[in-house]
């Protein structure tokens, strides 16, 4: 018994040895596919497709967008967006644009389009924005006050605030929609047991993301287009109009709600790949 103790205290510093030789090992091919794969990209010719999404959401949204967009050959990145603030969200999205290679189609559902219009601005690598029943906003506007711009919003009557306490001390309000109210103002047109996942796994957005102003928008300067919802009661219809129009984006409207990437995603693959036939 003694002895098996010893041996065993003698293999620890080996065993921790190996332990590290085996994570630096799975480093090295972690990094070594990731550069094959952008090397494959760029062969394809076709450009990354970058999907944000927005509060009350994941990037689970997008899985019937990505796997038509994978069927048609384009790379395709799903951002998890943080939710935690505007400017902090676009920095998170900017610093995950900069370790792709190659010309990017940069897609915003809702909030979602508020970040990508921030998180695009000065890129050289974003070649085209699309929005996907998603804010526009200009500089120095936010979502709260431009969902009120136009009748015809439900979020305030569906809102769900939870105190929080930042990690710097300071407290906010996380938002979410309530469960019972979910499908009927976030995606009346998606299947119920659909709705109810989407609803349990939603992803709440801090008060201050909602309420910060956005700064000078990449979409003065980038090429857009904007899916519009016709039955969207988060965005109404005629807000989605305006901001596009006032960005000269290429306007398609279709009859959905809010949850347009779940209940339409042949509409929103086809506007994306609109957009990346453009790049060149």
């Amino acid at each position: 018994m003694y002895r098996h103790s010893r041996y065993r205290r003698a293999r620890t510093p080996l065993t921790l040895m190996a332990t590290a030789a085996v994570a630096a090992g799975f480093f090295a091919t972690a990094v070594g596919p990731a550069s094959a794969a952008k090397t494959t990209s760029s062969k394809a010719g076709k450009p990354t497709v970058v999907l944000v999404h927005g509060a009350f959401a994941d990037s689970s949204s997008w899985n019937g967008v990505i796997k038509k967009l994978k069927e048609d050959g384009y790379p395709v990145v799903a951002a998890a967006n943080p939710l935690r603030g505007l400017s902090s969200d676009a920095a998170s999205v900017k610093d995950l644009l900069a370790s792709i290679d190659g010309p990017v189609v940069l897609v915003g559902h809702s909030y979602g389009g508020a970040v990508i219009s921030n998180a695009a601005y000065g890129s050289d690598k974003v070649k085209a924005l699309v929005y996907a029943d998603a804010f526009l906003p200009d500089k120095g506007e936010n979502a709260n006050e431009l969902v009120s711009k136009f009748e015809g919003s439900v979020i305030g009557e569906v809102l769900r605030p939870v105190p929080i306490t930042n990690p710097d001390g300071s407290k906010d309000f996380d938002f979410y929609i309530d469960q019972s109210k979910f499908r009927q103002a976030f995606g009346a047109d998606v299947p119920a047991n659909t709705a109810g996942l989407m609803a349990v796994t939603q992803r709440p957005g801090t008060g201050t993301a909602l309420n910060e102003p956005s700064g000078e928008p990449a979409w003065k300067t980038i090429p857009s287009w904007a899916l519009v919802g016709s039955n969207d009661q988060i965005i109404p219809r005629e807000l989605q109009v305006y901001m596009a129009k006032r960005a000269n984006a290429h306007i398609e409207e279709i009859q959905s709600s809010h949850a347009v990437s779940v209940s339409h995603p042949e509409a929103v693959t086809h506007i994306i790949e609109q957009a990346a036939r453009t790049v060149r």
